[in-house]
């Protein structure tokens, strides 16, 4: 019995191991809702959870170049000054009371831990924006004509200059890293997004081998 307490701790220490970070990497997060079913059903839910955004940057102060919020998943592009799992657990924390207590639910929202990967190098930067940012296009029926109509999306601030980014949304690097014959202007990343659709799981295997850019 007490081999198998023993057995079943190192085991959940082995499930919960302690995640990489660097203050100096971005990283595409993911996290899904139980099951896949929906945790953001109506627009004041996705309004929440950028509320949450907000609270937890002013205590753990973060920078994102992408966000796309779906109905049962977000996507974030994310740098973190604190250890990216101390803001994941404030965001994902701050959500999930707040579901529960709109919805009277009981229970676990997320599938499971938020999923991260390391955006290594600018061209996967580049990438794995473009990926979350066309994610309300790239669904089986469009949610929106043109991406910039999507409100839950950090594209809008990249396609309409005059209005004012979330403090923690940076806009002016993605373009740095767009290939010729694009401008480094936000109108070409803008072009660059809606030209090409990403295969994410191509983009991660063509990321170099890890070596942290100072960005």
């Amino acid at each position: 019995m007490l081999w198998s307490i023993s057995l079943s701790s190192r085991v959940n220490d082995m499930a919960r191991k302690k995640r990489y970070w660097n203050p100096y990497a971005y990283f595409h997060v993911t996290m899904r809702g139980n099951n896949r079913h929906p945790i953001f059903q109506t627009e004041e839910d996705k309004r929440n959870l950028m509320r949450a955004f907000g609270y937890v940057y002013d205590k753990y102060p973060f920078t994102m170049l992408a966000y796309c919020i779906m109905s049962n998943h977000y996507h974030l592009l994310i740098r973190s000054e604190v250890e990216l799992s101390k803001v994941m657990a404030r965001i994902n924390r701050r959500y999930s009371d707040y579901f529960s207590k709109r919805y009277d639910h009981v229970g676990r929202i997320y599938e499971k831990r938020y999923f991260s990967k390391l955006a290594n190098g600018p061209r996967a930067i580049l990438d794995i924006s473009s990926y979350i940012h066309r994610n309300p296009i790239d669904t089986k029926v469009p949610m929106v004509k043109s991406l910039k109509d999507y409100r839950f999306s950090s594209f809008q601030y990249y396609a309409d200059s005059d209005q004012s980014p979330p403090n923690f949304l940076k806009t002016d690097l993605l373009s740095t890293f767009l290939p010729k014959p694009f401008e480094t202007t936000n109108h070409a990343y803008q072009l660059y997004c809606l030209a090409y659709k990403q295969d994410i799981e191509k983009v991660y295997e063509e990321m170099p081998p890890e070596q942290i850019p100072n960005l």
